[in-house]
């Protein structure tokens, strides 16, 4: 009888059976947490808007003046981009009351978060998203 070193073809597939049921598991759960991250991006953005259209209310007593950049780039359906480009920036604006909507961009891994597709945020601070989180993703 020969001494033989090496791996036999069952424990081969072993071995590749248990990585393979390690990455089905994994790899949602980290993209799960990309996602989640990915929100800062979109809440950043917004908060730096409102702040923005604050100082416009400030300054004009009106968040839609003409003379509020940000307002006027939100003008008539335009987008903004956020930070790191994973959601558009959107606006409903009055003379006295915004709503700011950050929508994933289609493409980017954000466009499959469905626990929390759109935040928005209110003139008055109040938070929310679509999804089956909602106000919970802030």
């Amino acid at each position: 009888m020969t001494n033989q070193k090496g791996f036999t073809l069952i424990e081969m597939m072993i071995v590749v059976a248990i990585i393979g049921i390690i990455a089905g598991i994994a790899y949602p759960s980290y993209m799960e947490s990309v996602r989640k991250s990915n929100r800062a991006d979109a809440k950043a953005s917004l908060n730096d808007v409102a702040q923005r259209l604050q100082r416009c209310f400030t300054t004009y007593n009106a968040y839609n003046n003409a003379n509020c950049a940000v307002a006027e780039s939100l003008k008539d359906g335009a987008t903004l981009n956020s930070g790191e480009r994973f959601y558009a920036i959107s606006a409903v604006i009055g003379a006295t009351t915004y709503t700011l909507t950050a929508a994933p961009v289609s493409g980017k891994s954000q466009a499959a978060d469905s626990k929390c597709a759109s935040l928005t945020l209110t003139n008055t601070g109040v938070r929310n998203a679509t999804g089956t989180l909602g106000a919970d993703c802030w």
